[in-house]
């Protein structure tokens, strides 16, 4: 199936597909949490480099994969659960299942995707703000960056507009990070604006655009080299060009958001289904420049 886009070229939407359609963006949530977090860092009441109260790492280690936590992604358990409908574990139960409180590595020494770890830097956001994460996030980005819509689903009721895909009795509370809902173009702006306006200092904005290497290509997928900054992915596409962004997916639905430079535009791509070569490239190819 064809991904709709939507294209941000200049700072303004230059193209949207799917107009006021409102779609999951999945673990693009994990980008706007990481500029949540940077920005609490902004301000000094989080602490990007010092060791986490009771914990041994750090928040930069937390939005980097980097911190050694465990994820609920290869629990079978987990998976049936939501195949079979059920009601989201409660957050102790979780972590119980995933083993959460054995670290797989050193914090520092190894690099493994961590939702859980995510569920961690939300916990961080609600507690310095004394706040749901929605309104946290309201407050700290999409306000500022005068985007109105994204919002985060907490019930299958929120989702009952949400284009879904196969996904239509889904819970948003397997998602323990928080899922962001919105539309395509919105999803697109966010990305643009954390990155090309002075919602964060310029010293936070590269520290998020760091990224610590993975490798080489992805097979299946259009990545060439691989990295992963503060709540970003980034590297170079098939065609050598550089791009950061994140991709997510889940029961039902794609989306992939990306940031060219070079080019100087941001595109977002969404497709029902689980083709994420399809998605991604189709968000590469919008943003790669045309000259």
């Amino acid at each position: 199936m064809t991904a709709t886009v939507a294209i941000v070229a200049q700072g303004r939407v230059v193209r949207r597909d799917g107009c006021g359609q409102i779609v999951p963006w999945w673990s693009f949530t994990k980008t706007v949490l990481a500029a949540a977090a940077l920005a609490l860092v902004r301000d000094g009441r989080l602490h990007l480099d010092d060791r986490m109260q009771g914990r041994s790492f750090t928040l930069r280690q937390l939005l980097q994969h980097r911190a050694g936590v465990a994820n609920y992604g290869g629990l079978a358990a987990y998976h049936r659960a939501v195949d079979n409908d059920e009601e989201p574990w409660t957050e102790p139960e979780l972590l119980r299942k995933a083993d959460a409180g054995e670290l797989l590595f050193a914090p520092g020494e190894g690099w493994d995707y961590s939702n859980i770890g995510y569920l961690l830097v939300r916990q961080l956001i609600e507690n310095a703000c004394g706040a749901s994460l929605d309104d946290a996030l309201q407050r700290l980005i999409f306000r500022p960056l005068d985007i109105g819509g994204p919002r985060i689903a907490t019930t299958r009721a929120n989702l009952a507009h949400v284009a879904m895909g196969t996904a239509t009795s889904y819970h948003p509370g397997w998602v323990y990070h928080g899922l962001l809902v919105g539309r395509l173009d919105h999803a697109a702006l966010t990305l643009d604006r954390l990155l090309t306006t002075d919602l964060l200092p310029r010293h936070l904005r590269d520290a998020m655009c760091a990224a610590h290497p993975l490798g080489g290509p992805l097979e299946g997928r259009p990545w060439q080299t691989t990295g992963y900054g503060l709540g970003l992915m980034i590297g170079t596409g098939t065609e050598g060009h550089k791009v950061l962004g994140h991709t997510g997916g889940g029961p039902g639905s794609t989306i992939a958001v990306y940031r060219n430079d070079e080019s100087g535009c941001t595109a977002a791509a969404f497709s029902p289904g689980d083709d994420t070569n399809a998605v991604e490239s189709a968000a590469f190819d919008a943003v790669r420049p045309k000259f």
